[in-house]
């Protein structure tokens, strides 16, 4: 575990991992009489708040502006993450998570959820349907969990039940916390709902509470969906004649409303938005079939962390992100006479390279032009780190320097990716992408575990 400083720790993590080897079998009697008995202690319940400036440029006198982090004991901590681990390999082997959820799992993140839905809309637009994407975000989702109705989610959709139930309820009961800011502290109050923001199972009992939505957006035929935690992308595709399909993105809209007012959940109406991926003439007609929704109606939509625009091309993203990093480059460069060769490497790929390898499976849809200004970009973080000329040939530069160059980036990512889905370390929804090859004839080539091209695929279902 990573060392975590709380007020509350009655010694400071990095010392209590370094005296485990004398206080450990102590540890683990408290961890095994708290899990037989079905009861937390109530120490470990209690939490510091601090607050976190959700962005730079935000107004700190708002409390909009800021994001709660709860800081708990660092035992606290253990124990939870031993029932995280307990908890979160029976919801695998049971297959009780939504399978389109891609928020705290293993395996699963931001570029498997965005690979398989821009992966669907260039299919269908290939396929000459019309697409809109709906992105849709709760309000404080975590701070408004109903403890009652997530213990009725663990009995009834997960099974728990005996002492690992009466673990959740005590561990959801007589909750407490307190505001640190600077040195002051306030007087300590109790929390009667939400999970805490920052512990091991807040997460996992979120995605818990948000199971039964699964139904209610698998009821929809016609409508895709994926979640990632809180947040919640759904889109249809239809042919240009069928506009009429668009009432029922209404009749989706409207029940997951109706089902989140009944649970204490809200939608941000603010951060609604949606994509009309359409051909430029027929963007009137699927505006005036949206109605009311029309006024969230966005030329580009950032989908966690990648700009997405109506042609699915990822250029607005790439010039976003070409910009930001020269803004970087220009600024390491300036400290770049007091940094060692490895300490400049550090700095240029966490300020740079990580920034371009987020997410890069996505870019197969690149144009040669946003490629090769992603590669200005490389070439540039190569130069700098070698103190070479820009007139510098730059094929040996990379060779030196071991740094595939973009393209071959991308293209090693997708690989990675299909070996993983192949060998069931990907999501699901990305390992049903891959069609194995079956020849109508027996070839050399059968037992090679070939696969299909997805729009071959399609032909042959």
């Amino acid at each position: 575990m990573k060392n975590s400083a709380c007020p509350l720790n009655i010694l400071p993590s990095s010392l209590f991992k370094s005296a485990f080897q004398s206080i450990g079998p102590s540890v683990l009697s408290i961890l095994n009489a708290s899990l037989v008995s079905g009861q937390v202690p109530a120490n470990f319940k209690n939490a510091v708040i601090h607050l976190l400036l959700t962005k730079p440029s935000l107004d700190p006198s708002l409390h909009s502006s800021f994001r709660p982090i709860s800081k708990l004991p660092f035992i606290s901590k253990i124990l939870e993450k031993v029932v995280a681990k307990q908890l979160t390999a029976a919801l695998d082997e049971h297959n009780i998570y939504d399978c389109f959820q891609s928020g705290f799992r293993r395996a699963h993140s931001t570029e498997t959820a965005l690979l398989r839905v821009s992966d669907d809309l260039p299919t269908h637009s290939d396929a000459g349907d019309c697409s809109v994407l709906v992105l849709l975000d709760l309000t404080t989702a975590f701070d408004t969990v109903d403890h009652h109705l997530l213990l009725e989610r663990l009995r009834d959709w997960v099974g728990l039940s005996g002492s690992a139930l009466e673990w959740f309820s005590s561990y959801l009961s007589e909750r407490s916390f307190s505001v640190a800011v600077s040195k002051f502290r306030s007087s300590t109050t109790s929390l009667t709902h939400g999970v805490p923001q920052g512990s091991v199972l807040g997460p996992l009992l979120f995605l818990l509470y948000l199971l039964p939505l699964q139904h209610i957006l698998s009821s929809f035929k016609g409508i895709s969906y994926h979640l990632y935690a809180d947040d919640i992308q759904l889109y249809i595709s239809f042919k240009p004649h069928k506009m009429s399909k668009l009432q029922l993105l209404h009749a989706c809209l409207d029940s997951i409303k109706a089902w989140m007012a009944g649970r204490f959940l809200q939608l941000n109406e603010d951060k609604t938005e949606i994509l009309i991926c359409v051909p430029d003439k027929l963007v009137p007609k699927v505006r005036d079939s949206l109605g009311q929704l029309a006024s969230h109606t966005k030329p580009s939509v950032r989908n966690l962390g990648v700009t997405f625009d109506p042609a699915l091309t990822l250029d607005s993203h790439v010039s976003s992100l070409v910009s930001s990093s020269f803004f970087h480059l220009r600024n390491i460069a300036k400290l770049s006479p007091i940094l060692s060769r490895s300490e400049l490497e550090t700095v240029l790929h966490t300020f740079i390279s990580s920034h371009l390898d987020f997410c890069n499976s996505l870019f197969t849809c690149l144009s040669r032009t946003s490629l090769n200004s992603l590669q200005v970009v490389q070439n540039a973080c190569a130069r700098l780190l070698t103190k070479s000329s820009k007139h510098t040939h730059i094929t040996p530069l990379l060779l030196q320097l071991h740094w595939l160059p973009v393209n071959f980036r991308v293209h090693f990512k997708i690989l990675v990716l299909v070996y993983r889905a192949l060998h069931g370390q990907a999501p699901s929804y990305i390992g049903d992408l891959l069609s194995p090859y079956t020849p109508i004839r027996s070839l050399r080539s059968s037992d090679q575990s070939l696969r299909v091209l997805q729009h071959q695929a399609k032909d042959q279902r």
